[in-house]
């Protein structure tokens, strides 16, 4: 008898309300059977669903797990540092941890208070050795696609340089905060394109050797000499003095706030790899990272598929199921997200797959979590997200 109660209490709990029902009856005309989609109230009830547990690739709507392993393992207050320390030698160590956000301005201003203390140099190191392992699934060698940017412990502007060609034939940066330095002029040679930005390779220290190269540049600006070379090496074990710790000017959750902004890959994958070395020791790596994330998963009862953290690589696989449990755990910081009325949401494209997931903000302020994943080539995300909506507030907002 309490079996037959309980079963029968499970079956109120998860049944939608009948003219919920009847309203999504368009929607579930457009979902084909490689896609998937699920809505649920906030106690976790069915307004709808579909395929909720087939394993699917979700794209860049893996960003809000990212999000919420950075938050668990980082903080969301944390920021980033990066160190800078003079050796025995007087050579000046640049050292990185991860900083997503080291752009033309910041390295500049840096390198203002360190004109403070110190006038010359001899060597720049920089030190890249926080970061053991930097290479992500999914991410093409040789890309002019902005969101393959390699990963690294010392990166400067997300890695990539914008560039164009004036009429005489001369090389020009096409932002004037930022230099046209020796290491992107190589760079834009091999890629033989006119104009545009393209992205430095993760191999022969590249992403490194452009960093010392900013840093030189603007330390130089500044009126500190550098009488040597710029040197890519670890610096642990050697006598050195630290004279200046930067912390990124925007915390973990600001970061989180322009990574789902503009779907920033960089910005997930450096979370993703300082997540990583927080939970289970320096040098970061991308196994770490996964690690990190799939024991946070099982801390929300699910079991994705997981082989990096920006969602660009197809192996990555969810489930609608598992992405509500996601949702309901970022709900907190649903303001993060984009927001369109009253929909709070995040996107996710690759060639054919589309997603959204996110929120729809009810009448009565309640927010309502919402999973839209299409693998089937050619289907579109917004208009089943928009005819959810409307189903929600045509209903008042109280299924």
């Amino acid at each position: 008898m309490m079996h037959l109660m309980r079963l029968c209490c499970l079956l109120v709990f998860l049944a939608p309300a009948p003219g919920i029902a009847g309203a999504f009856s368009t929607v579930d005309e457009m979902i084909g059977d490689a896609d998937a989609v699920a809505v649920a109230t906030p106690d976790g009830r069915r307004i709808y669903s579909k395929n909720e547990d087939v394993m699917l690739t979700p794209a860049s709507t893996l960003k809000i797990l990212t999000a919420l392993v950075a938050f668990e393992h980082l903080g969301t207050a944390y920021r980033f540092p990066t160190d800078f320390y003079v050796d025995e030698e007087n050579n000046l160590i640049v050292k990185g941890y991860g900083d997503p956000f080291l752009v033309s301005e910041i390295v500049a201003t840096i390198a203002r208070h360190m004109a403070g203390s110190i006038d010359s140099v001899n060597h720049l190191v920089v030190d890249g050795s926080f970061f053991a392992d930097a290479s992500m699934p999914g991410t093409a060698e040789n890309s002019i696609r902005s969101y393959d940017a390699p990963n690294g412990a010392l990166c400067v502007n997300f890695n990539t340089v914008f560039f164009k060609t004036e009429k005489d034939g001369r090389l020009v940066s096409a932002e004037p905060q930022t230099p046209l330095l020796p290491t992107a002029v190589k760079r834009i040679r091999e890629m033989q394109i006119p104009e545009g930005r393209v992205l430095f390779s993760s191999t022969s220290n590249e992403t490194a050797r452009y960093a010392g190269e900013l840093f030189r540049y603007f330390l130089e600006a500044s009126g500190v000499n550098v009488k040597g070379d710029i040197r890519m090496e670890s610096a642990n074990g050697g006598k050195a003095s630290l004279v200046y710790r930067h912390y990124s000017d925007l915390d973990v959750t600001e970061l989180v706030h322009r990574m789902m902004e503009y779907s920033n890959n960089f910005i997930a994958n450096q979370l993703l790899l300082a997540s990583g070395a927080a939970a289970y020791g320096p040098p970061a790596a991308l196994e770490k990272g996964v690690r990190a994330t799939l024991a946070y998963a099982e801390t929300l009862s699910i079991s994705p598929e997981i082989v990096e953290g920006s969602g660009i690589s197809r192996k990555n696989r969810v489930t609608a199921e598992m992405m509500i449990a996601i949702l309901d755990a970022f709900a907190p910081h649903s303001e993060l997200l984009q927001k369109r009325g009253r929909i709070f949401y995040k996107t996710g494209t690759l060639s054919g797959i589309q997603s959204r997931a996110g929120y729809i903000e009810g009448k009565d302020g309640v927010l309502y979590r919402f999973v839209v994943m299409l693998n089937t080539d050619g289907a579109l995300a917004d208009p089943i997200v928009d005819r959810i909506a409307a189903a929600l507030v045509k209903k008042g907002g109280r299924p």
